[in-house]
């Protein structure tokens, strides 16, 4: 019996692996878009800065992949201070959260993604700690318990989510340095993006294909990075450089459209069209028929048919509109 052998490969890291570390914007000048929030944020860091104070808690919202979590980094570096990240799930516990406020250094920038999906309890704790930067903490338990208050350093937290209207009255109002929403990106603004990027990852894009890609992007920066990633990869197999011919095979090997539709979202509308002849279509139906989730289809794939024209809510159900009948009679990647 013969033992074969096989070339010994030698992996390293991939420095442009990682679009958060290595796309992410580094200044206010290289993060493109968002000029409202950006202005608000500057005039709040510098001021607060020019004091000598830690700037005032911030609240970001919108849908994923906009930009919260890099609009968090590019704050601490105007406060010029550390950032310490955690998100809602990972704190379980009160001691979880007590264990992270009396860490931080004077001037910190604590960043919670999805604090939404904190407990109840825990935001009881976050409110003092916000508004007065004290913690109460409860040591033991019925008659014998009592309250010990800890002085925490002076810090700003910097807060993001994607569902806003799950967050409690109390805790939204404990944000005075402001609450953001981000906005979806123009074409342009994609299309710049994506050319610093092309630079990072040392890929050379004509303009007209950036322009192809930030169409199917869903106007959202953390999509077009990984578009342009697979297009950089199959360019790499196939010894070619990153042309229209390639980035339209990389689209028809996703199958993405020229909308930004993929298949889950073509399902969508081909079973309001086709099985029930445009609609309406309640929620429970329409999942039924598709093999999704309610909370699926409602959350992830019907804001972008809705934002795209595509489809309507009503109260008996969706619809289909004009626009979708038309783009999926158009519609080459269509089963």
């Amino acid at each position: 019996m013969t033992e074969s052998t096989h070339e010994k490969k030698t992996f390293t890291r991939d420095n442009a692996s990682n679009l958060d570390q290595t796309l992410r914007p580094n200044s206010w000048e290289e993060y493109v878009g968002q000029p409202k929030i950006k202005e608000n944020l500057r005039i709040l860091l510098t001021a607060a800065r020019e004091r000598g104070h830690a700037a005032e808690h911030i609240l970001l919202y919108g849908p994923p992949g906009l930009g919260k979590t890099t609009l968090a980094h590019l704050i601490s570096k105007t406060l010029g201070t550390n950032m310490r990240t955690t998100s809602g799930p990972a704190i379980e516990r009160v001691g979880d959260l007590a264990a992270i406020l009396t860490n931080l250094s004077p001037g910190d920038v604590l960043f919670i993604d999805e604090i939404h999906r904190l407990s109840k309890s825990i935001e009881e704790v976050l409110y003092p700690a916000m508004e007065s930067g004290v913690l109460d903490i409860i040591i033991g338990k019925g008659p014998s318990a009592r309250t010990v208050q800890l002085e925490l350093p002076p810090f700003t937290l910097v807060a993001a989510t994607t569902r806003i209207s799950l967050l409690s009255s109390p805790l939204r109002s404990r944000f005075s340095g402001g609450v953001f929403r981000l906005n979806f990106y123009t074409r342009d603004e994609i299309a710049q993006i994506l050319k610093r990027s092309g630079a990072l990852l040392s890929v050379t894009i004509a303009d007209t294909t950036l322009m192809d890609i930030a169409g199917r992007c869903r106007a959202t920066p953390r999509t077009a990075n990984y578009l342009l990633k697979r297009c950089r990869d199959l360019a790499q197999l196939e010894q070619q450089p990153l042309s229209d011919a390639v980035v339209t095979r990389t689209f028809d090997l996703l199958e993405i459209d020229s909308l930004g539709l993929n298949r889950p979202d073509r399902a969508i509308l081909d079973a309001i069209i086709n099985k029930f002849n445009g609609g309406p279509v309640g929620l429970n139906t329409l999942g039924a028929s598709t093999g999704e989730e309610m909370s699926t289809i409602e959350d992830v794939i019907e804001p972008y048919l809705i934002q795209q024209g595509l489809i309507e809510r009503t109260p008996r159900g969706r619809v289909a509109s004009g626009a979708a009948y038309t783009h999926l009679r158009n519609n080459p990647l269509l089963d």
